[in-house]
């Protein structure tokens, strides 16, 4: 069964529907795009057709993108030569919307049918990449629709011509933020940035498309006459000269060189505007190609777009009957009590916020209505749909509106005394079958768990702060945690729109036993006399949103403190962070604190804007005459994480390296580029892995020494996704 079906009406025009067979958003597959040739074949040598729209048969949206699985195909079936059979599928794709563009045209730009696109809502990746190659663009006036090329967001960029064609339509300056940032707008500011040409109510859309094409447009794109002049200045223009050096900077200084995707880019398009139009597109079909075939791009794209669909879908569900959540308690109106209030009403549950005072309460509550103004000052948000969210929140002091909740969250202070006994009154009052979970960063779940007289019903759930911009939550299953809880947990993060990773209980869970080692890695080379700029630069040019010192500064000196103050009580003599206490311990006794002190590693000024590193750290704890090289800075902070990643792994906190890899780059950005800490090892290798730790073990401790599953895994020159991958497990 085909994805695109044409029907050819009596007026002249042939409408080509393109409805992807078992989903509920269109893709494009290889046939796909030999279909609609087809069609347009077909339509082009009728001569009863005066001309064609091309629409989708999915209400509310036009296309989600290609399906990713195409360019892994192209790449298998050239055998020896993958990037030959990259470039000539991309080729392939080319010469196919090129058909569209040309509309039958001759070589003098004569003849032709118009052929226009009628966008009903979301048009994605090449979801838009057509439409630029129709001869003109309508979308339905649907404000929830998202029009744009989010490519660079998963580690490649528009390759089918999206590119190119964008850079010509608007110029190089007003393209980037849709090229190089993803950016996606409603159909009105993708008008206003002119991307799409028309915007038109949604029972018109077809009907303006046709009348379009029917009035006997001109069809030549302006690339496509001669004198034609690229918006804001080609390169060798001084206006476009300035624009390309200055998308240099602006590209590196965000990139810091660490995201290959962004630099092949930004390639394709300065070397695309020096030639004519189709020498423009191999160009780009070449940059695509190259960036296809570092393995940075498909580490991406399995873990940003494969194997987060996959968790958010339920990858490892336990098979219980659905747990959709319909109320919430929230136990706490504290910054994260305020934000979970907060995503769990948008997303339509009923809340009810409890605190231990009325005023508290309400300031919980309040953090809703502030963040729905700031949506409706944006156009996001209206007063009818703020009402509506508000009218689920309950803010009270009194714990019988608890009744009928199917899931209490508690986030209250991290202190177990505290916790147990919020959590014994909450079990007073709702039913025997609610599900009972603790927001918590770093207590055990086991231990929390005996508070409660149903421990398979108690389970953690780690959310990441702000809460509602951050998108991973991790799901935290004590020892007698049942599958019901876990189901109720995962289906509640699917509920409010993000990420989860599901893990076993264990000292900081997964997220910040990674963390913490980055951290303090960071904190070990200032006592040693490394440069501050330099640990904190290694740190970016590895891809990583801050540096170490700089993630101490934001996270709060004395919150670092405290946490190693109960784990060197927990730990005893097994506590091995002596010399990253020595540098923590006497920042907190100068008042450096960090952001929320105006003082840290870094100065601030009055309004918390860093100024620079703080001389003083300088004088207690000299730069040493001999700075380490940048490879190894950068391995050091690397290992540190991405070995706690493979004992989590080991020690079977970890079950799924998917999520290992998904919940270490949404949940503190480890180097996206690599795809996460088990496909960067995969992609160095893991006997070239062993090997560094073996040096770095001589050079700075026991802490970098060789895991024992790593150097097994190296001596078989064995892979993680080939071991532990979900093709592996499936075999």
């Amino acid at each position: 069964m085909t994805d695109f079906t044409m029907e050819k009406g009596a007026d002249g025009v042939a409408v080509i529907t393109w409805d992807t067979v078992g989903k509920s958003m269109n893709v494009m597959s290889q046939q796909g795009f030999l279909d609609l040739e087809g069609l347009i074949d077909d339509a082009l040598a009728d001569n009863a057709v005066k001309g064609v729209v091309i629409t989708s048969g999915k209400d509310g949206s036009f296309a989600g993108g290609m399906d990713l699985n195409v360019i892994a195909k192209m790449r298998d079936d050239a055998g020896d030569e993958p990037a030959k059979g990259l470039f000539e599928g991309v080729m392939g794709m080319h010469a196919i919307l090129r058909k569209i563009e040309r509309g039958g045209m001759d070589d003098k730009n004569k003849g032709g049918k118009p052929i226009a696109a009628a966008l009903p809502g979301t048009a994605l990746g090449i979801g838009l990449e057509i439409p630029l190659a129709c001869h003109r663009i309508f979308a339905a006036d649907n404000p929830k629709a998202k029009i744009g090329l989010p490519e660079i967001m998963v580690g490649i960029f528009p390759g089918a011509g999206g590119t190119t064609r964008l850079v010509r339509k608007l110029g190089a300056m007003a393209a980037s933020p849709l090229l190089l940032e993803g950016k996606l707008n409603d159909p009105k500011k993708a008008k206003t940035a002119g991307v799409v040409d028309e915007v038109v109510p949604a029972d018109e859309l077809l009907d303006t498309a046709k009348e379009w094409v029917l009035s006997d447009p001109k069809i030549v794109k302006p690339w496509d006459e001669k004198g034609y002049k690229m918006p804001g200045g080609a390169p060798y223009h001084p206006a476009g000269f300035m624009t390309f050096v200055g998308a240099s900077a602006m590209v590196n200084g965000k990139t810091q060189g660490a995201f290959p995707a962004a630099k092949a880019l930004l390639s394709a398009v300065y070397e695309g505007a020096l030639v004519p139009f189709d020498t423009a597109l191999k160009i780009e079909a070449r940059w695509f190609t190259n960036v296809l075939m570092n393995p940075s791009s498909s580490a991406m794209i399995r873990s940003l777009f494969i194997n987060k669909e996959a968790l958010e879908k339920g990858a490892n569900r336990p098979d219980v009957p659905d747990q959709q959540v319909k109320k919430v308690g929230v136990m706490g109106a504290g910054m994260m009590g305020a934000g979970i209030t907060l995503v769990s009403a948008q997303a339509g549950m009923e809340v009810v916020l409890i605190d231990q005072k009325q005023e508290a309460a309400d300031k919980g509550k309040a953090y809703t209505a502030d963040y729905m103004d700031k949506g409706i000052k944006r156009g996001k948000a209206t007063e009818e749909k703020k009402a509506q969210v508000l009218d689920r929140i309950t803010a009270t002091t009194d714990y019988a509106p608890l009744k009928g909740c199917d899931l209490v969250i508690e986030a209250v202070f991290e202190d177990p005394k505290i916790k147990a006994e919020v959590t014994k009154k909450v079990l007073e009052v709702v039913g025997e079958d609610c599900i009972f979970a603790t927001n918590t960063s770093t207590l055990p779940i086991t231990e929390l768990a005996k508070a409660s007289d149903s421990p398979e019903q108690f389970i953690g759930i780690h959310f990441f702060s702000p809460v509602e911009k951050m998108m991973l939550v991790e799901i935290i299953k004590g020892q007698q945690t049942g599958p019901r809880a876990v189901a109720k947990a995962l289906d509640y993060v699917r509920q409010i729109r993000k990420t989860p990773i599901a893990v076993n209980d264990a000292r900081f869970f997964y997220a910040n036993r990674c963390i913490i080692p980055y951290i303090n890695e960071g904190i070990r080379m200032v006592a040693e006399g490394v440069a501050p700029a330099l640990i904190d630069n290694a740190a970016r040019q590895l891809g990583f949103p801050v540096g170490p010192l700089q993630l101490v500064d934001e996270t709060s000196i004395d919150l670092g403190a405290k946490i190693a103050r109960a784990t060197k009580a927990a730990m005893g003599d097994d506590y091995p962070d002596e010399a990253v206490d020595e540098v923590i311990f006497w920042m907190e006794g100068e008042g450096r604190l960090g952001r929320k002190a105006n003082a840290g590693f870094f100065d601030y000024d009055d309004k918390g804007k860093r100024l620079g590193y703080w001389e003083g750290l300088a004088q207690e704890f000299p730069l040493a005459d001999d700075q380490p090289d940048l490879i190894r800075v950068q391995h050091r902070l690397m290992f540190a994480q991405v070995l706690e990643a493979v004992r989590a792994l080991e020690e079977g906190v970890l079950e799924d390296i998917r999520e290992g890899d998904v919940g270490a780059i949404l949940g503190w950005g480890f180097a996206p580029w690599s795809g996460g800490p088990f496909s960067w090892l995969d992609i160095i290798g893991t006997p070239y892995a062993a090997e560094r730790c073996d040096e770095l073990e001589a050079a700075h401790g026991a802490r970098f020494a060789c895991l024992a599953l790593l150097r097994e895994m190296a001596d078989k020159n064995q892979g993680f996704y080939a071991r532990f991958g979900s093709d592996a497990k499936a075999a």
